[in-house]
């Protein structure tokens, strides 16, 4: 099925008691076992089942089905948020002591998690200097578990390329992680490019109304966790909480999956409710439709900006001089996505005179709403960085970052209009919108 489809039917057949179309949810803590010996085979691990909502649930399960197949991959695990997913995902293939590689342009909570949170733990995050394949290998050794990116780099607008990402990986034994919230599966599937795990923030486009947080770890199901056993000891040795069982030996193909809900999950409880789960389901049903006009309306308002004199600079994607324009055809098929960043004539002082003027555009944190929204990076989402980490990931002090939604065109820019004009009242020599 077409990822339009995926998204409305995926993971989910006419529920057989009730007959029920839409998906039912479950909203309970534990299932009753048919006898002491069914319990003892769901909880080994030898039967397919729910025994507790912290583990699995039916409305979730559905979901996670769903996010699969949207990403094309073999299975998913849903948790509480999208920081929680990435947290979970690093996890699961590192140990103290080994390291993971990652693009220097980060969301800022991702940067305080790979720059401070991950090593009190004892593992290391090595940054590279620069998105390239290039920059990327030369941090590699025989300790690295991962190399990390995000498909769009939020908010920088970089587009890392996968494919060559994914080739690095390959030579040295390792899996890609791609962060795919601002992409969406609707613009790019990493895993066609070789990606090997892929993680989402449901919160944002995919859940798409700013009501309900939650996270997913899609994984590929082909990276060779045998051939890398070494490396990967988790998967392919005993693990002594489940009786000496082996990942790779029992779930083939969905080890990394497997072994994420089995030890993270069960362990540590970053549970998604199944109302959360159902929500998510609603928004997903519609995302198709609601990425088509974010990227036609962010097309429009790139335009629009990169004409105004009020406008210092615009960083978009679809522009034919963006640095990752030829990146932006090559995975989006030419379309850009709908977060992007500019900066006002005036710096920093414009641009919050700008901020405070915006009416329509809601000034918050979240982004991937249906709703227009407008975010400063260094003073909100990058703020415990300093300046020089901010540059690295690619935050300027007077960047503006958009997440385009789905209201008219014409709403859109007039508010923009209004709020440009604000914010060169008090500058001297005023500057003038062509």
């Amino acid at each position: 099925m077409k990822s339009e489809t995926v998204a409305v039917h995926g993971g989910y057949d006419t529920e057989p008691t009730t007959k029920a179309v839409a998906v039912p949810i479950y909203q309970t803590v534990a299932y009753e076992f048919d006898s002491a010996d069914h319990g003892a085979a769901l909880f080994n691990l030898e039967a397919d089942g729910y025994r507790y909502t912290r583990i699995n649930n039916p409305t979730v399960a559905v979901l996670e089905r769903r996010v699969a197949a949207l990403e094309g991959g073999l299975a998913a695990l849903c948790v509480s948020s999208g920081q929680a997913a990435l947290n979970y995902a690093v996890l699961n293939l590192a140990e103290i002591g080994s390291n993971i590689v990652s693009v220097p342009q980060l969301y800022g909570t991702t940067y305080t998690l790979f720059a401070h949170i991950l090593p009190s733990q004892g593992l290391a995050v090595r940054f590279a200097e620069s998105d390239r394949p290039e920059a990327i290998e030369k941090l590699i050794d025989d300790k690295t578990r991962a190399i990390f990116c995000e498909s769009v780099g939020n908010p920088a607008g970089n587009i890392c390329d996968f494919e060559a990402l994914a080739a690095v990986g390959a030579r040295h034994g390792v899996p890609l992680i791609v962060d795919n919230t601002v992409a969406t599966p609707l613009l790019v599937r990493p895993i066609d490019y070789g990606a090997d795990i892929v993680v989402h923030s449901l919160t944002k486009f995919l859940g798409g109304h700013g009501t309900t947080l939650g996270g997913a770890i899609i994984d590929s199901g082909r990276f060779p966790w045998k051939e890398h056993a070494r490396r990967f000891a988790m998967f392919n040795e005993p693990d002594a909480s489940y009786h000496g069982l082996v990942y790779t030996e029992h779930f083939g193909a969905a080890a990394y999956i497997a072994r994420c809900r089995s030890v993270y999950q069960r362990t540590t409880g970053a549970v998604l409710a199944p109302i959360s789960a159902f929500l998510l389901l609603q928004g997903i049903e519609t995302v198709a439709l609601r990425v088509e006009r974010h990227v036609e309306n962010a097309r429009r308002v790139a335009e629009f900006l990169r004409r105004d004199r009020r406008v210092a600079w615009v960083n978009y994607a679809g522009f034919s001089d963006n640095p990752y324009h030829a990146l932006a055809r090559k995975y989006f098929g030419g379309r850009a996505c709908s977060l992007l960043t500019f900066g006002i004539a005036g710096g920093l002082e414009a641009g919050k005179r700008f901020y405070d003027a915006l009416k329509l555009f809601k000034r918050l944190v979240n982004m991937g709403d249906a709703k227009s929204l407008a975010c400063h990076p260094a003073s909100t989402t990058h703020r415990q960085m300093s300046a020089l980490e901010q540059e690295k990931a690619g935050v300027r002090p007077e960047m503006i970052r958009l997440s385009i939604g789905i209201e008219h065109i014409d709403d859109i820019l007039a508010d923009l209009d209004q709020a440009l004009a604000a914010a060169q009242r008090q500058c001297a020599p005023l500057i003038a919108a062509e």
